[in-house]
């Protein structure tokens, strides 16, 4: 049985229109364009996806060291109250911290996920621009 092949469709939109002749219209420069939004676009989820990722880590990052400083505390406070060697309210306050600093770290994760892609697609539109200029302001032919 033989691998199926999987060609490129820009291949086969260009072939598709090449017959065709139109004037005015560089269709292989058209297809290029197209192919230029499609790799910005999948690099913009790259970077969308990397994030996430680094999200998801950064949770789960967060959950063991809660259950890890939560088990802590139960084996410190299972005994009698008095051997215990922390105060009640410095632990939820060292808490606290921690949780506004992971919420931070979460909140600069994304924002930074989010300027990237927002920077890739930019480019795309801005390069578009200019191809679009570029090619009304060549004689036609």
């Amino acid at each position: 049985m033989t691998k199926p092949e999987h060609s490129d469709p820009f291949s086969q939109f260009s072939a598709m229109f090449q017959q065709y002749k139109l004037p005015g219209f560089d269709v292989q420069a058209i297809l290029d364009a197209r192919r230029k939004d499609v790799e910005a676009l999948a690099a913009a989820n790259r970077v969308a996806f990397g994030g996430i990722e680094a999200l998801r880590d950064k949770q789960i990052e967060i959950l063991r060291r809660a259950l890890s400083d939560f088990q802590g505390i139960a084996q410190q406070f299972a005994g009698s109250p008095k051997e215990a060697s922390a105060n009640p309210t410095e632990v939820v306050q060292k808490a606290l911290h921690q949780a506004l600093a992971d919420m931070q770290d979460i909140a600069q994760k994304t924002q930074q996920a989010q300027t990237e892609a927002y920077a890739i697609v930019t480019k795309r539109i801005e390069e578009a621009a200019k191809e679009l200029k570029s090619s009304l302001e060549q004689p036609k032919q």
